[in-house]
């Protein structure tokens, strides 16, 4: 395995100043200048403002045609911190609560180390992409014309995940992270008094009827084989203490790993909404949106990446037949025009969850995602 010390302080350098400075999706703006401003300085061609923030490194050795990208997202979260570390978010309500600070260092040493040492022939695109916890930053760049301005034949990706060791490397063939689609019902009926239920069409009963009810669709409407979740995050009224509420919106999300089990799901819940609500004497609107599709690795390039991980993280180290989890990633987007994968690489088997008050990326990880990054673009652009 390479050694890549000599990068880890650089890289911690600027994970812990990104860190510092989270930015939402869709304004990073220091965060992608900050990028730039370094990509520049290793040496690469830099396009700027891809998709709104994001932005694209180039760096070309040798005569080869063959291009591939790699990809680090480098947006944060609306999540107040709760570390006290030198380096914890200045920014209130904003914290890089999933690693994004990580994956962007990473991704920057990747590219010092080749545009200084190269070692492969072709063309490397280093992707920094806006809003992927919303879901649209990848689809945001492709709409903006990033494949047709930056062709690749190839796209890789990896993740920080806690509870995996520091140096783990784990990816599958196929479907590894769920679609996710968004619901909204929302019930009508007729409020009022507290003391006088008979007198009114209350949405009370129906929406909690209706919670229950939807939960059958996975544990009765859906092949047990199949991956589902159907999870209700929000009931919001217009009761109060002493008034029945005469509307109600519920919502949530479904998360699913193929596109037919993701239209069962719909079916199922306006069905589902449109019955309770009838047996309540109230009536039910349903809204269904698709945010992320599902992440599908292709069968080639997963076994270039674990052959890369492999030569990078040690063979004891790597593991090609992961579980797939129902969280999503829009990752996803860009793997629906161009094969490529998406794997894993650990935080630390002690490392607080994603998402969490807690949550800290391990810096420890950093030299992995450099390891595999090089090695990849090694394996698939090899020097002639």
């Amino acid at each position: 395995m390479q050694d890549f010390k000599s990068l880890a302080l650089e890289m911690e350098e600027w994970r812990h100043r990104l860190h510092a400075a989270p930015e939402f999706g869709f304004e990073e703006r220091q965060t992608a200048a900050f990028v730039a401003e370094k990509l520049r300085s290793f040496g690469l061609d830099v396009a700027e403002g891809i998709g709104g923030t994001g932005v694209v490194g180039t760096l070309k050795r040798g005569g080869g045609n063959r291009a591939i990208a790699l990809r680090a997202d480098m947006d944060a979260l609306r999540i107040s911190e709760n570390n006290r570390l030198p380096y914890a978010s200045t920014r209130p309500g904003l914290m890089h609560a999933c690693g994004h600070d990580g994956h962007t260092a990473m991704l920057l040493g990747a590219a010092k180390h080749l545009a200084r040492e190269g070692g492969f022939d072709g063309t490397v695109h280093f992707l920094f992409q806006p809003a992927e916890e919303w879901g649209r930053g990848a689809l945001a760049m492709i709409r903006d014309g990033l494949l047709e301005r930056f062709p690749f034949d190839e796209v890789y990706g990896i993740h920080n995940l806690p509870g995996l060791a520091i140096g783990g490397f784990q990816t599958r063939h196929g479907a590894i992270m769920a679609a996710e689609d968004l619901f909204e019902i929302r019930l009508s009926g007729a409020g009022g008094h507290a003391a006088r239920p008979h007198h009114t069409r209350e949405v009370m009963l129906a929406a909690c009827g209706l919670v229950v009810n939807l939960q059958s669709i996975v544990s009765r409407r859906l092949d047990p084989s199949e991956i589902a979740v159907v999870s209700v995050t929000e009931i919001v009224t217009d009761g109060t203490r002493n008034a029945l509420p005469g509307s109600a919106t519920i919502r949530g999300d479904a998360r699913s790993m193929k596109p037919d089990v993701s239209q069962s799901i719909e079916s199922e819940m306006r069905r589902i909404a449109a019955g309770t609500a009838q047996t309540y004497d109230c009536t039910a609107k349903v809204e269904y949106r698709r945010e992320f599709v599902p992440l599908l690795n292709s069968p080639e390039q997963t076994e270039a990446a674990l052959d890369a991980a492999r030569a990078a993280l040690g063979p004891d180290a790597v593991y090609g037949a992961c579980e797939p989890i129902a969280v999503s990633e829009d990752f996803a987007q860009f793997l629906a025009h161009v094969p490529g994968n998406f794997a894993f690489i650990g935080n630390g088997e002690d490392s607080s969850p994603l998402h969490s008050q807690n949550y800290d990326f391990n810096d420890a990880a950093l030299t992995s995602g450099v390891s595999y990054f090089v090695a990849i673009v090694r394996k698939r652009l090899v020097e002639k």
